[in-house]
């Protein structure tokens, strides 16, 4: 499943990247997202080590080649997509409709490359 293995490449980008940007410069980073809420400092640097941390995990699925997880990752992002979505409808913050942005075309990814190679296997998703 190479391509799926290669889509969570961006999944691990940009959760190991974000992750760093809130935990180093959490206002410029929130900035960049075109935030218009207010968030303290300490909150976004802990969400930003979570992130790194999962970004961590995924890099791992990745270099193992964890084949086993790659629909748990498509089924983690969906379920942080109704979250995100909520959170949008929330706040109507339009940094939720980036990150919602940014996951989807992630999800879209990982989802085109399994769907494909597991018909190419000749298995049915």
């Amino acid at each position: 499943m190479k391509w799926t293995r290669y889509s969570l490449v961006y999944l691990a980008s940009y959760l190991s990247l974000t992750g760093a940007a809130f935990v180093l410069v959490p206002r410029r980073a929130l900035d960049l997202l075109l935030a218009t809420g207010s968030y303290d400092d300490a909150f976004v640097r802990f969400v930003g080590a979570f992130m790194i941390a999962l970004g961590t995990i995924v890099v791992q699925i990745i270099r193992h080649r964890l084949e086993v997880l790659y629909s748990t990752t498509l089924a983690v992002r969906a379920f942080f997509l109704v979250v995100i979505m909520g959170l949008y409808l929330e706040t109507r913050d339009r940094m939720f409709l980036v990150i919602l942005g940014v996951v989807a075309l992630g999800v879209a990814l990982t989802l085109i490359g399994y769907v494909v190679e597991r018909r190419n296997r000749g298995t049915h998703v």
